[in-house]
């Protein structure tokens, strides 16, 4: 290990954020003050989880809700990136991701209340036409042409991720990693020039256990699964991912997907899509995206198999996958 290395320590920051915890973790000088850093932290979460949570009734993304349809509402500028690029993957995934499901999430109990049957049977009856055919973004404004109730659950975790990330590097922290809830973005390498390296969980009810390993460098990866959120409907598990077609969370599916990417927000919102899309068409649109994916599906007898997309995941079952995005 060379000198470098010895003299740097290591610094692990964390805190609350949209129901979970962020997390960084770095290297730096013996000594470095910390405190600066995990405040700036701190507040690039809660900017994000203000503007673009469902929870807090009074967020930035709530108002637009509730906006007339036809009226241009000011949003700030988070908001307004999360809102175009989810369009932007809404469109170019056949509306498979679709940020315009807030009303199926609420009404299958996956927002601040619980499950209502009568919001249920209005979402599954709902005239459902997809949010990039129905929201416009421009400069400063955004406005609805149709009542539509959006939802970032998708991609604003991925995105908390990335504002982490860009606030470490305006602190000089150029080798890092950092995370919300499971998505991760690497940061250049660890003091001792190897990648950083990340399990991908495998899609185990009450089991938190590794089922490959990823080392990733400036790179980020997300994965959404059936095993973590759900609810149970005639002893049946259904996931929390909403099939935007239905307006009801989806009835068959991988048990996750894992997408490599450069930004966690494109993780994060491609491994929905493509939870949505299924392993045959998911994995083609990811070969087309020239994306890496990974999907772990469950056969019959209970065991798991993997199907990989990418150079990352080309080995069967993935085990050790390095990215060297920039």
């Amino acid at each position: 290990m060379s000198k470098m290395c010895t003299e740097l320590e290591r610094f692990a920051l964390n805190g609350v954020t949209m129901g979970t915890r962020w997390s960084a973790l770095f290297f730096a000088e013996a000594g470095f003050d910390t405190a600066p850093l995990r405040s700036a932290l701190q507040k690039a979460v809660d900017e994000v989880d203000a503007q673009m949570s469902t929870w807090k009734p009074r967020s930035d993304l709530m108002q637009l809700n509730a906006a007339p349809v036809g009226e241009w509402v000011v949003v700030p500028d988070h908001l307004r990136a999360v809102l175009r690029l989810g369009l932007e993957i809404g469109r170019a995934s056949g509306g498979a991701f679709d940020i315009g499901t807030g009303d199926a999430v609420t009404a299958w109990g996956f927002g601040p209340g619980v499950a209502a049957p009568a919001g249920i049977r209005a979402a599954m009856v709902a005239s459902r036409r997809p949010a990039h055919e129905i929201l416009e973004v421009g400069e400063q404004h955004v406005r609805k042409s149709a009542p539509v109730a959006l939802d970032l659950n998708g991609i604003a975790k991925g995105y908390g991720v990335d504002r982490l990330a860009e606030t470490l590097r305006d602190h000089g922290v150029a080798d890092a990693l950092v995370g919300i809830d499971g998505e991760m973005r690497a940061l250049g390498l660890r003091p001792d020039g190897e990648a950083w390296t990340i399990a991908v969980e495998a899609p185990d009810v009450g089991l938190r256990m590794p089922h490959s390993v990823l080392a990733l460098q400036d790179a980020a990866v997300a994965t959404s699964g059936d095993y973590r959120h759900w609810v149970e409907v005639k002893g049946r598990r259904l996931s929390h991912t909403m099939d935007p077609t239905r307006g009801t969370p989806l009835i068959e599916s991988p048990a996750s997907v894992t997408v490599v990417a450069c930004s966690c927000a494109e993780s994060d919102a491609w491994a929905t899509a493509f939870m949505v899309l299924g392993d045959d068409k998911g994995s083609a649109l990811a070969r087309k995206r020239g994306l890496d994916a990974l999907f772990l599906m469950r056969d019959d007898d209970g065991s798991t198999r993997g199907v990989g997309v990418g150079r990352l995941f080309c080995e069967k079952p993935a085990t050790i996958a390095l990215a060297e995005r920039t």
